[in-house]
């Protein structure tokens, strides 16, 4: 039923246009999803946040969400999120396209660990290997989307994750940064570990609309200054993403940078 996934972030409830509600049951609860033709796609969207921002960072369903776009049969997944700049460098309201993630606790925002092998024994469990977290072709293609439509996107970068939902204080962040961490949110993090488990391509664009706690040399942001960016990114990233779509081609939709590695009957014997 659906071809390529949307994970919409905060600001986002829902994508311009004729849409069918679809609600989804999964093992991990049920999904609320908008259904719509892109281009030449079937999509998926999912507000990660729910209508009126009813999840806070700490209540996010991300395995429901990722199961259920897996269920109804997509074969990739565009996510956005408003992050804030660790790199003191990086421009407030312009996008950036991730290529690599700093998220080492690898736990749901319940303390679970972040995966969707719960059982044991389960034929289908086992071990994400994969070079880089961000799909290359999808990665390319929302640069491009971007660019098309008259934006500046910094290519590359690695997005961190923390748990919410409070912001993190300067000692933290200057952890981040020595990490290599460019820009910091509290929910893609899970997203781009499920989707490689169920061997979908996932690709994130965020836009900074703020500076990170203690970033070197630049002065906290009014609220009104951060009210105003968190509206340009609801604004900006769903165009980013429904261009991607329309742009996308069938090779894009293919998970070639990784692999589940699965251990049958225990290692050494079969």
């Amino acid at each position: 039923m659906v071809d390529v996934g949307m994970i919409m972030g905060s600001g986002i409830y829902d994508l311009p246009g004729a849409a069918e509600l679809r609600r989804v049951w999964t093992r991990f609860g049920e999904v609320e999803l908008f259904l719509r033709v892109v281009g030449p796609w079937k999509v998926g969207a999912v507000s990660r946040h729910g209508e009126g921002h009813r999840h806070l960072p700490h209540t996010v369903p991300h395995r429901a969400h990722l199961l259920a776009l897996k269920e109804l049969g997509a074969r990739a997944v565009v996510a956005t999120t408003a992050v804030g700049a660790v790199d003191p460098g990086l421009r407030l309201g312009s996008p950036v396209v991730f290529d690599d993630l700093f998220f080492p606790e690898n736990r749901l925002p319940g303390g679970e660990p972040c995966t969707v092998f719960t059982d044991p024994g389960d034929g289908e469990r086992g071990h994400l290997v994969t070079r880089e977290p961000f799909a290359l072709r999808l990665r390319a293609a929302v640069e491009l989307a971007a660019r098309s439509l008259g934006l500046e996107p910094t290519v590359g970068g690695v997005y961190g994750h923390t748990n919410g939902p409070r912001f993190e204080t300067a000692p933290e962040i200057r952890m981040l940064r020595a990490a290599g961490v460019t820009a910091v949110s509290q929910t893609s993090g899970p997203e781009a570990v499920l989707a490689g488990e169920l061997e979908i391509p996932y690709a994130l664009v965020g836009l900074p609309v703020n500076y990170a706690t203690g970033v070197a040399g630049v002065r906290q942001e009014p609220r009104e200054e951060l009210d105003r960016l968190l509206a340009l990114s609801a604004e900006t990233l769903p165009r980013i993403v429904l261009r991607t779509v329309e742009m996308l081609e069938r090779k894009d939709l293919t998970f070639d940078h990784g692999y589940v590695y699965r251990v049958e009957g225990g290692v050494g014997k079969g």
